[in-house]
């Protein structure tokens, strides 16, 4: 038994109330926020520097420290991804290494976010949506690992796909 009933469609997300049948057997109602999912990608330069993004967040009410990323709207993850590696940082990846993916609220949210390690960078126009206020900082991976670590990076992407960068490169065991 699912009953699904859409209240609200937007221009990124969608909210609908379903009423389902759990394995339990327990009947219950969920509100669902559907959002097209995303990709973020970690920048990797040969130095071990990791180019991230200082992005003011409305929602936060302050900056935040982020990897660049975006949603999908259609495209692949991958594609996403170069998209807005070029967009946010101005960077170009030769290599593009899948980091696995995660559920941002899974309590909630349909996101997915798709992270990626970027490696074999080039420099091209950066070319940021007008809505976004950023900027664009270099910072020793070992460090930013270590700020995902203690607490200063708070956006759990960024977190995730930081420690996942740093594993894959040998900084975290």
């Amino acid at each position: 038994m699912t009953q699904r009933r859409r209240l609200y469609t937007g221009r990124v997300i969608t909210l609908d109330v379903e009423n389902v049948l759990l394995p339990n057997g327990v009947e219950a109602r969920f509100e669902i926020v559907g959002h097209p999912g995303g990709a973020g990608v970690v920048p990797v330069d040969a130095t071990g520097r990791v180019c991230l993004i200082r992005q003011y967040r409305h929602v936060a009410r302050d900056w935040l420290w982020e990897i660049p990323a975006g949603k999908l709207d259609g495209r692949q993850p991958e594609s996403t991804a170069r998209l807005e590696l070029a967009e946010e940082a101005g960077l170009e990846a030769g290599h593009l290494e899948s980091l696995g993916s995660i559920w941002a609220s899974p309590g909630i949210f349909t996101e997915v976010v798709h992270l990626f390690l970027a490696t074999d960078l080039r420099v091209v126009p950066a070319r940021p949506e007008q809505d976004e206020v950023l900027e664009v900082h270099w910072v020793p991976l070992r460090d930013a690992v270590q700020h995902a670590l203690d607490g200063t990076f708070q956006d759990a992407k960024t977190v995730v796909a930081l420690l996942r960068a740093g594993h894959r490169l040998g900084l975290v065991p």
